[in-house]
């Protein structure tokens, strides 16, 4: 295992080489835990764990874990089941979203809706739900359930903000960055929370990296909404433009609304009307975006949720879980999928 020198900035690879053996520990603890007597739930379990992805949030656990442990003890068997939970829960999460939204693809493969359909895709992401509840219960610990019952009824309230704003064209920033804090911030900061309780940190240091991953998620979704608009689709793994066809008003269309005359305003109308980009082609409105700043001025947003995050975790003494901590930020704001 690389640990790096005194203050060098870690690459992607080297963050999770920190953790490598703990992410399969992970990857295996989920595996066995997906295995349900209905086939069609094992089957949705594994081809969700085959898909891949980042694993970013059983690694902030990880490494919030280690942060506070030090390398003088092996990884505590909490944070692998607690890792495990994270990603089922967000595994949970990907199959109800696309349930809702009627998607077509996920990470460049067929959705778990299209292969196996709704009815079965929502008992399945129940069941996900549960069986995470299940693991995290076995560790006796009632903060950790308080946590993840509070995660879970903020996230669902989340989604059910967001369908009673589909299709509306007069959406706020507020309006936009309380569906962030719901669906995905809250989520980065339990998972940096759960590592400080798995490695039995006090509650100083477990509220201090639940704010620094609570900026870390912000920053996430918020460039996740510009890349939804600027990625291309083979490195996205799905459609670009999905939010808009799907009526969701993200912060990029947000800002330059605020500066569009009205027939510009009417272009959007008709796609969230139609739900597709053939009277309004996606072209007009990437020129819309560029014309107002709408990108950009995301972009800033971002960074300043980054910044954020660098100076919580600068906070900690130097180690190569902090110093990883750190880069992970880098990760997010630069990242192109």
């Amino acid at each position: 295992m690389n640990l790096g020198k005194v203050g060098q900035a870690f690459t992607a690879r080297e963050i999770f080489d920190l953790i490598q053996d703990d992410l399969e520990r992970v990857e295996r603890k989920i595996a066995a835990e997906s295995v349900a007597s209905a086939d069609a739930v094992t089957a949705i379990g594994q081809h969700l764990q085959s898909a891949g992805g980042k694993r970013l949030r059983p690694a902030l656990l990880l490494l919030s874990a280690k942060l506070l442990e030090g390398d003088a003890r092996e990884t505590s068997a909490a944070a692998i089941r607690l890792g495990a939970v994270v990603e089922m829960v967000h595994a949970a999460t990907l199959v109800h979203d696309d349930v809702i939204d009627a998607a077509e693809t996920r990470r460049g493969r067929p959705s778990t809706n299209m292969t196996w359909g709704n009815h079965t895709c929502v008992l399945a992401g129940d069941w996900l739900y549960m069986q995470a509840f299940q693991i995290a219960l076995r560790e006796r610990n009632f903060q950790i359930l308080d946590l993840l019952i509070g995660l879970t009824q903020i996230m669902v309230e989340g989604e059910l903000l967001q369908l009673e704003r589909i299709g509306k064209i007069d959406i706020s920033e507020a309006d936009c960055m309380e569906l962030v804090d719901r669906k995905t911030a809250r989520l980065f900061s339990v998972c940096a929370q759960l590592g400080a309780l798995a490695a039995r940190g006090g509650d100083g240091a477990r509220e201090k990296l639940g704010e620094y991953a609570w900026n870390l998620g912000m920053a996430f979704q918020l460039v996740d909404d510009v890349l939804d608009f600027t990625a291309r689709e083979k490195t996205l793994g799905k459609p670009v433009g999905g939010d808009l066809r799907e009526g969701k008003v993200t912060l990029p269309l947000v800002y330059a609304l605020e500066r569009a005359t009205a027939e510009e305003r009417k272009l959007v109308g008709t796609i969230l009307r139609q739900r597709n980009y053939e009277t309004v082609p996606f072209a007009r409105v990437l020129v819309l975006l560029e014309q107002y700043g709408g990108i950009e001025r995301v972009r800033e947003r971002a960074q300043a949720f980054t910044d954020k995050a660098r100076r919580i975790v600068s906070e900690f003494p130097e180690s190569p879980y902090q110093r990883a901590l750190m880069a992970v930020t880098d990760l997010v704001t630069e990242r192109d999928h």
